[in-house]
């Protein structure tokens, strides 16, 4: 895309880390082999997409160390290393790896979940990551640092206290916490300001809807995971297809405008591994609902969650 305005920045923008960045991202979770585990079929593939998701106009990246573990950042880098500087990178930590989160057994694939992803949030874990992300995606500072999970062996102030440490150095410009309730939230922000909350949210999952509402009010960015899952709506002859049809889109666009319009501080992060894919998500930053279209989607998200 050479002339007019890059797609995702018809999303609006948000600031994070003195950066305003286009409220529709990129995750870059799929960047890597099934389950999250190894190297991606075509890594080929992968650089393209994050090359074209900058084309088009993508400023925030999200990534995480676990993402591989470490393929997604070094993926990343090589694909767009030396950054633009307009481009924020988002990784996190607080999450290892103790193999693919989905297996073949002799029902099927199982997806293994939490399981496969063990919080670990001591001071001294959470500082060597950061230190190995730098390394990994050659910045000397990361612009918003997530703590992924909070580790319930550990007191979540000396969690924030270490990430708030490599503030104080420099290290870090932002911190962010991910999957938390507003009483976090609040503790995590007498120790350090705030930029972003991560949580799974989306037309089929409103549990976070209470966090959502506490970081408009306050001003914190929220990125919903999962973004673009619309579950039963999405069916044929279900209200997410019928708009879909009405407006010659896909059922995850609709999910991802309703999303945009939701509320001015959430930073959708669809993610995927193929550039055709990419594509198509990033389209919803040109589709607008009419206020009707929202608040059925609303009203039936409700009902369905």
């Amino acid at each position: 895309m050479t002339t007019g305005t890059p797609i995702a920045h018809n999303s609006g923008t948000f600031e994070i880390a003195g950066k305003k960045v286009a409220r529709l991202g990129f995750g870059a979770m799929r960047l890597t082999g099934r389950g999250i585990w190894g190297e991606p079929a075509d890594r080929a593939e992968c650089l393209r997409g994050v090359r074209r998701a900058v084309e088009l106009g993508v400023q925030l990246i999200d990534t995480a160390d676990s993402y591989g573990p470490h393929v997604s950042e070094e993926i990343i880098r090589e694909a767009i290393h030396p950054y633009p500087d307009d481009i924020l990178i988002a990784t996190k930590a607080g999450l290892t790896r103790n193999g693919p989160d989905v297996i073949e057994t002799a029902a099927g694939l199982v997806r293994l979940g939490p399981r496969a992803w063990p919080p670990v949030g001591r001071p001294e874990y959470l500082r060597q990551q950061a230190e190995m992300s730098l390394r990994r995606l050659g910045l000397d500072h990361i612009d918003l640092f997530q703590l992924h999970r909070v580790d319930p062996k550990v007191p979540l102030e000396e969690q924030v206290g270490e990430l708030r440490n490599l503030q104080d150095e420099g290290k870090i410009v932002s911190i962010g916490l991910s999957q938390v309730t507003v009483d976090q939230i609040d503790r995590a922000r007498r120790i350090a300001p705030i930029a972003t909350v991560q949580n799974r949210y989306n037309l089929t999952d409103r549990s976070s809807e209470g966090v959502l509402d506490y970081c408009a009010r306050e001003g914190i960015g929220f990125m919903p995971w999962a973004p673009v899952s619309a579950g039963e709506l999405a069916r044929p002859g279900g209200l997410v297809d019928d708009i879909a049809r009405r407006h010659d889109a896909t059922p995850g666009q609709v999910a991802l405008a309703w999303l945009l319009a939701r509320s001015d501080n959430i930073l959708p992060i669809p993610g995927t591994s193929r550039v055709a894919h990419l594509e198509e998500n990033l389209a919803a930053a040109q589709l607008t609902l009419d206020a009707e279209e929202i608040t059925g989607l609303t009203e039936a998200a409700q009902e369905t969650a």
